[in-house]
């Protein structure tokens, strides 16, 4: 044993200043020290996504139907890989589908922070204390998950947030008109025991919202931040290039005595809309008196009635919860005054499969322009045609698009399956919905070479030089 670590160690003498004179003269004057320090410090570099190595299993063949599904958007995203139903109203999130929502929720972060809202993450697993207290314990019904654990306590999981935020509100003794409106917000999986789970993400058990919940000083205050988070909704819808309307709704069991819905016009929706042409006054059916034809408003034209997908929910609640709870403030003249409350929701899978579901075609995805999984999607030639060695300036054009323009870091995709030909690589793109697809082809081996451009948005096809090109893609906004 002796004999062996002396051994060992003559051996590190003599071979470790051999191996750090190499590595000083790789690496000109780097020490030991500063050795290690580089390379901790270096950040790796995210190689080019190639569509061979993307996990996106289709679950459907094409043209097959599965029992009542009915939706365009739940058929294109099982088609496409973008999800994966896990059991009823219940999915998977495929990595394509989650780099939409990902930048979907960025969009919300956005928004509700341009207008002060803070970020906040609250627990899933509910007391049913709380709710107890607030009168909701039973008023939900069937569609609230409830549990006990093991000392036989209740708990719910959390389909709103409530009573949780306004609990948490009550707890800070010191919360002065200072520090007043407040608007809390998360984006956060939320659960709700559907009868009959349908129309993929558009009605689950299981599904993602941003909810937001404000507190102003007086009700004067709580209008005013109602209408700019209404205005922040409208600003997202917007940018999303959705075609939207906001209508008067139902407090429902949420309560408080103004409520919103915003939806998105689809044929697939669940919800009846009747609109003023008019006046523009708006409303779920369900707030009208049976058999209304007159607008309240005007008292004039008729209502012209289109069917719509609820994608966000306003309400002001006054004080309903603040009462309860005793979620109290100090005012100016140093008294405690009850907060007044808002609570705003987004669906965000919601907005996601119903922006699908109005914006695609029976056989393709389009997505909002912001959301798309990648940008771009490059063809290089098929394996053994005539253009086979254009390959290489496919993977030159990914290098510069990445290096040359900031928006689309990250923003491309290189479809590598060289053994299919370039119209079958087309159609998966197509069905897929990258914006902008580059063909690799034939013109690009010339002496003054081309790129065909598929525009998806557009529909267009056009031929531009590299330059031009790089200057199309250059003007595409990204999250």
């Amino acid at each position: 044993m002796e004999l062996l670590m002396h051994f060992c160690q003559c051996k590190l003498r003599t071979v470790l200043p051999r191996t750090l004179s190499r590595v000083g003269r790789r690496n000109h004057h780097c020490t030991p020290q500063s050795f290690h320090s580089v390379h901790a410090s270096s950040k790796p570099v995210a190689p080019t996504p190639l569509v061979s190595r993307l996990f996106q299993p289709s679950n459907l063949r094409e043209g097959q139907e599965v029992g009542d599904m009915t939706c365009r958007s739940q058929r294109l995203m099982l088609q496409a890989g973008l999800i994966h139903l896990s059991n009823p109203g219940c999915f998977y999130y495929l990595p394509a589908a989650l780099r939409s929502m990902e930048k979907l929720v960025r969009l919300i972060d956005e928004e509700m922070q341009a207008i002060g809202g803070q970020k906040v993450d609250m627990p899933a697993l509910c007391a049913a204390e709380l709710w107890k207290r607030s009168g909701r314990w039973e008023l939900m019904g069937k569609e609230m998950f409830r549990l006990q654990d093991r000392h036989n306590i209740d708990y719910c999981l959390g389909p709103t947030h409530e009573e949780a935020v306004t609990e948490l509100l009550a707890s800070q003794s010191t919360l002065s008109y200072k520090q007043l409106p407040l608007l809390l917000y998360q984006v956060t999986r939320k659960f709700r025991d559907e009868q009959k789970p349908k129309f993929g993400l558009l009605r689950g058990r299981e599904f993602y919202m941003k909810d937001m919940y404000s507190f102003d000083y007086s009700e004067e205050a709580a209008l005013h931040t109602y209408q700019s988070v209404c205005h922040a909704y409208g600003r997202l819808l917007d940018r999303l290039g959705l075609r939207w309307v906001q209508v008067q709704a139902d407090t429902g069991n949420i309560g408080g005595t103004l409520s919103h819905e915003f939806h998105l016009p689809a044929e697939v929706g669940e919800d009846r809309l009747l609109m003023c042409e008019n006046c523009g006054f708006s409303a779920n059916v369900e707030t009208l008196e049976a058999g209304q034809t007159d607008c309240p408003q005007c008292h004039t034209a008729p209502f012209t009635e289109s069917k719509g997908i609820e994608v966000g929910h306003t309400f002001y609640l006054g004080t309903k919860y603040s009462q309860v709870f005793n979620a109290t403030f100090t005012n100016a003249q140093n008294k405690l005054a009850m907060s007044v409350m808002g609570c705003f929701g987004l669906g965000v899978t919601r907005i996601l499969a119903a922006s699908l579901e109005v914006l695609s075609s029976e056989d393709s995805i389009r997505w909002p322009g912001l959301l798309a999984p990648y940008q771009v999607c490059i063809l290089p030639p098929k394996k053994g045609s005539k253009a086979s060695e254009a390959v290489h300036l496919a993977e030159d054009l990914v290098q510069n698009i990445g290096n040359i323009l900031p928006n689309l870091k990250g923003e491309v995709v290189m479809d590598d399956r060289t053994q299919l030909t370039i119209g079958k690589r087309m159609k998966d793109a197509n069905r897929l919905g990258y914006p902008y697809v580059v063909v690799v082809g034939q013109k690009a081996m010339e002496e003054n070479p081309v790129f065909e451009v598929v525009c998806q948005q557009s529909g267009e096809t056009v031929f531009l030089s590299r330059d031009a090109l790089l200057d199309l893609l250059s003007n595409v906004e990204t999250v």
